[in-house]
């Protein structure tokens, strides 16, 4: 079984017709798409040469952000009257296959997303040698606003979850897709070093990033302000100090934990994490350790080459293991983001 194109039938079987990723087709509470996996996904695809699949997710979401312009507008005129915004005036991070967006409750203000997809249609541009239509441009345009407008306040982080908090990994997303359009129109944003100042300032602790301003703990996304976000340059002592704090709290046995207090099905290890940290490892010359996190990650293959969400061997906490699966159903397999960073830490060996 050949794991690389394995992972990229699971991708395209996971495409709607509109150009929407599915998270995982088995587990009904990813039945949807999210602009954050999407946008790595899309970057995979980019990566092994499937530029018309990159390009049809790039298009729905251009034209999914057109039709949501009055909700940008009133978002951005809400920051600078200073009137409070709700939780349902955002733009919504989850999507149904039809491309509305899915109207449960859920945590919908997560603005590294929309940073990630302006990053990675930058490099689809790049690799497919092809050039923004007008509604992709406009799109652009609309989300560089949005993320202006509300880059400093607080937003659930990439996992959902601290709804109160400004995230370092979200500040690094969103710079990257600043940084992207500004490369893209010859433009510059004074956001994007307002953000580097940020960080720098206020988002390091004992010599390393840390998950938000007085969380005193790692978190396994932090490795995206090195690559792919270069926010920072990959072998500056910070970053080599928090990847091997990284090592030290978060990989035990091989696979990536995401945070040290994780309880969503006990906090198992993460494959697409795990793919990230080779990622990193491959970007800095780092073979060897690359190479170790790639062994692990082809171990949890299922016999049809499928790559789960997560693996809960060995849980941060086990006795949360049971309580989600009974709440939700087994761990997802296949996560089609795990397939996706796969691919691209692959094509780096």
């Amino acid at each position: 079984m050949n794991l690389r194109e394995r992972s990229i039938d699971v991708v395209l079987d996971n495409q709607t017709s509109n150009g929407a990723f599915i998270a995982s087709p088995n587990f009904p509470t990813y039945r949807y798409s999210w602009f954050r996996d999407g946008a790595f996904i899309a970057y995979s695809m980019d990566v092994v040469g499937e530029h018309d699949s990159s390009g049809r997710f790039h298009e729905w979401v251009a034209t999914r952000i057109c039709a949501m312009e009055s909700t940008v507008e009133s978002v951005i005129e809400a920051v600078r009257t200073g009137r409070p915004l709700g939780p349902d005036e955002f733009l919504h991070t989850r999507y149904a296959p039809s491309g509305e967006p899915a109207d449960e409750d859920w945590p919908n203000h997560q603005l590294d997303g929309f940073g990630t997809w302006l990053w990675a249609f930058e490099q689809h541009l790049a690799m497919s040698e092809r050039a923004p239509t007008p509604s992709q441009s406009q799109a652009m345009k609309l989300i560089v606003e949005y993320l202006e407008a509300l880059w400093d306040q607080p937003c659930y982080d990439c996992w959902e979850e601290h709804g109160d908090k400004v995230h370092t990994y979200t500040l690094s997303a969103v710079q990257a897709g600043l940084r992207a359009f500004g490369r893209l129109t010859n433009s510059t944003s004074s956001v994007v070093d307002a953000i580097a100042e940020h960080i720098e300032g206020s988002l390091i602790e004992d010599g390393r990033y840390v998950k938000f301003a007085g969380a005193g703990m790692v978190d396994a996304s932090l490795v995206g302000l090195a690559v792919p976000y270069a926010s920072v340059e990959p072998s500056s002592p910070v970053v080599r100090r928090t990847i091997e704090e990284i090592e030290a709290e978060l990989r035990a046995t091989g696979g990536v934990h995401r945070f040290r207090t994780d309880t969503y099905y006990g906090g198992g290890e993460w494959v697409l994490l795990t793919c990230w940290l080779a990622w990193y490892y491959y970007s800095v010359g780092q073979t060897k350790l690359g190479d170790e996190c790639m062994a692990w990650v082809e171990a949890q293959a299922t016999d049809t080459g499928d790559l789960p969400e997560q693996v809960v061997a060995n849980p941060l906490d086990p006795e949360f293991v049971q309580p989600w699966r009974d709440r939700w159903g087994p761990e997802a397999n296949p996560l089609v983001w795990s397939h996706a960073m796969y691919l691209i830490a692959d094509s780096m060996r």
